[in-house]
């Protein structure tokens, strides 16, 4: 599973795309918690990020869903600057 970014010792990963494995999203791992985020809308969809790493993940994704998406979309993929 490719790294996208890592930032606050959240670090964001994509798996390949499968049929399955809809709708777009990445997964953010923070210490020993896991989370799957929708690309298009931010959420949640499962796991257990605690809401201020979940709020660094949303903004971080604000700032990046278009590349993010594409990224989703190509399977073409390649680092992304970190939250600042």
């Amino acid at each position: 599973m490719p790294i996208l970014s890592s930032f606050y010792g959240i670090v964001i990963k994509m798996y390949f795309q499968q049929s399955e494995h809809n709708p777009p999203h990445i997964h953010a791992i923070y210490g020993e918690y896991i989370g799957a985020i929708d690309i298009k809308t931010g959420e949640l969809m499962e796991g257990d990020l605690p809401k201020r790493a979940l709020k660094l993940v949303q903004e971080w994704l604000d700032i990046n869903r278009k590349e993010v998406l594409n990224m989703w979309n190509t399977q073409e993929f390649s680092k992304i600057s970190p939250l600042n």
